[in-house]
């Protein structure tokens, strides 16, 4: 059974920096890609950054590029978004799908309707 556990959100202001972390269980991280998505109040669910191990591979929307940094622990099970230099439309809650195992990944890894499993989330709040 999939299980993704995300935390590590919280409140800082802009300039700052989080690390997120995504625990999953049912899967390992070699066997499926994984992204981390947001979604702010009002707004649709986007797209920040995604991983495949098995080919690896990140991917990063052009917003967080220089920003934000993937990364995983297969042993842990764990992966992390790494964000630095924190702006106020970071604000969000970020959650983290696997995604299916597929050669084409890299084209559609953007496309929230490829992702069918999504955690709690975790809220990410950049104010002064």
């Amino acid at each position: 059974q999939v299980q993704l556990v995300e935390s590590g959100g919280g409140l800082v202001q802009p300039g700052g920096s989080l690390r997120l972390s995504c625990v999953v269980s049912g899967f390992t991280l070699s066997s499926r890609p994984i992204a981390w998505f947001r979604q702010a109040p009002g707004k649709e669910r986007e797209a920040v950054s995604a991983i495949s191990r098995s080919a690896g591979s990140s991917y990063y929307a052009d917003s967080v590029k220089g920003r934000f940094t993937i990364s995983g622990e297969n042993l842990k099970r764990t992966v992390y978004l790494q964000m630095n230099d924190l702006k106020p439309e970071d604000t969000a809650v970020y959650y983290c799908p696997p995604a299916p195992r597929m050669a084409t990944y890299g084209a559609y890894w953007m496309d929230s309707s490829l992702y069918n499993y999504w955690g709690q989330g975790t809220q990410v709040t950049v104010s002064a």
